[in-house]
This record gives structure tokens, sequence and C-alpha cells, in this order.
């Protein structure tokens, strides 16, 4: 492919993932970033895959920054989704008094 018909697919796909993205209601925010970490922990997997089979320098350090910057984007992923469910769970209740007080 040339690079115009690339660059429009990069655009179309940035602009149909934001319009999908932001009609979400709060609701599904947790299973759809649980999606999203499924997805990068694949993106991962390809980034190590590309690594471990180039030899030019090049493309050996493009990959190695690709592997680290899927890194973090799973973990920071996991990191928000497990705070977004802290929110879902109950607040710990209050410690009773011990000295026999009703406070």
């Amino acid at each position: 492919m040339d690079a115009a018909t690339l660059l429009t697919v990069i655009v179309l796909a940035v602009f149909v993932g934001f319009e999908v993205v932001s009609k979400v209601t709060s609701k599904l925010h947790t299973p759809l970033m649980s999606g999203a970490n499924a997805i990068h922990g694949i993106i991962l997997v390809g980034a190590i895959i590309v690594a471990g089979q180039t030899t030019e320098p090049l493309l050996l350090t493009v990959a190695l920054i690709a592997v680290v910057l899927a890194t973090a984007n799973l973990v920071g992923g996991f990191v928000v989704t497990d705070r977004m469910l802290e929110m879902f769970r109950g607040r710990k209740a209050k410690a009773t008094p011990t000295n026999g007080d009703t406070a």
C-alpha cells in the first residue's frame, strides 16, 4: 500500500475509535478497559516476537521501544481497571468504639 492509503486508514481508525469509545456509558467503561488490556497483551506478544526475529539494528531498536511502550500501556491499563473496580466495592464500616462510648 502507498503512504496515502496507510494515512487514510490510520485517520479513519482514529476517528471511528474515538466515536465508539465516546459513546460508551460509564457503566461499561470497566469491561471496555478489560478488553483493551487483552488487546494490548496481544500487541506486546507481537512486539516481542518481532524483536526476537529481527537482525537489523534499526528494526531491533524500534521493536524494543514498542515492547517498552506496550508494557507500560498494559500495566497502566490494569492499574486503571483496578482503580475503577475499587470504586464499585463498598466502603469499609467505621470501627466501633471499644471503651463503651456511644459517640
